[in-house]
């Protein structure tokens, strides 16, 4: 009776492929504590995503000790992921002992096949763009609550006013922010609301605003602003189509107006030369909606 009782018992005991050493570190009571939670945790992952999160926010960067109190850890916690981080080029540390990001991750997403292909088919549009233009452009793109410029060409001319690439802007007070969100259908953006992360100095928006703008942006096809950062730019975006009509990216001329005896072309004959090159790189890539004449 008792070999009976063990064999049932055995029998209804769970199989599983999860190797013992994982099993040991999995907190027993997991379900218990969050049904919803992830059945195995990885908690020096976490630290070190919750590093990079922070960071990612902080243009100036933190001292450890900052770094810690905005994770809510202590110093002894994250000191060694911080080094191992460091060490392996995802972040540096300058004289005053501050930590911020490096390009190590934007290098990463590049290799990534789609922005790959998307940064080499635009960068000869941009090229003659920035020519024609006389001004200088970049490329941007959504990702993770935030707008990133992904190429960047500059103006022919002795001076010129550009972003770099790498660098992060607003979603809800740039022209670039405005296209990638008037061009999504009313689920996604309110996805991309929800997610939106504040780069340093970003301005508040009111959403009935921002949702106008949104508007006249569709209606007219791009979005043509005074700058919200720097006095004196004017910023003509227009949205760069993908397979399925879905906004993938956005063109934008900040554009800067000579003032002195050498002709440059107007604010309208620049939006004209920005639509031309966003229907062309949308073209390129699959998008089926423009009329033969139109691209």
């Amino acid at each position: 009776m008792t070999a009976t009782k063990k064999s049932a018992s055995a029998r209804a005991t769970p199989k599983t492929d999860v190797p013992a050493d994982v099993l040991a570190e999995s907190p027993a009571d997991a379900s218990a504590e969050s049904p919803g939670a992830q059945r195995y945790a990885a908690p020096a992952l976490e630290k070190g995503l919750d590093i990079l999160e922070a960071l990612a926010a902080s243009p100036a960067g933190y001292t450890l000790a900052e770094l810690a109190q905005k994770i809510g850890r202590s110093v002894s916690e994250i000191f060694r992921m911080a080094v191992t981080l460091q060490r392996r080029g995802f972040v540096q540390v300058d004289e005053n002992d501050r930590y911020t990001l490096t390009l190590k991750m934007f290098e990463l997403a590049h290799r990534q096949q789609p922005l790959k292909s998307l940064v080499s088919v635009a960068l000869p549009l941009l090229r003659e763009l920035a020519n024609r233009a006389r001004q200088s452009c970049h490329l941007a793109v959504y990702q993770g609550g935030r707008v990133v410029v992904i190429a960047q060409v500059d103006s022919p001319e002795r001076w010129s006013f550009g972003l770099k690439v790498g660098v992060m802007m607003g979603l809800t007070d740039t022209s670039s922010g405005h296209v990638l969100l008037a061009f999504r259908d009313e689920v996604e953006r309110t996805r991309m609301l929800a997610a939106h992360i504040k780069v340093e100095g970003e301005l508040e928006s009111d959403p009935g605003e921002l949702f106008s703008i949104l508007a006249d942006v569709r209606k007219n096809g791009c979005a043509c602003m005074a700058s919200r950062q720097i006095r004196g730019i004017t910023n003509v975006a227009y949205p760069v189509m993908g397979v399925g009509n879905h906004v993938i990216a956005a063109i934008n001329v900040p554009h800067i107006e000579r003032i002195d005896q050498k002709e440059s072309p107007s604010i309208a004959q620049v939006q004209e030369i920005v639509g031309n090159v966003a229907k062309r790189l949308s073209t390129l890539m699959g998008y089926s909606g423009y009329l033969p004449e139109q691209a």
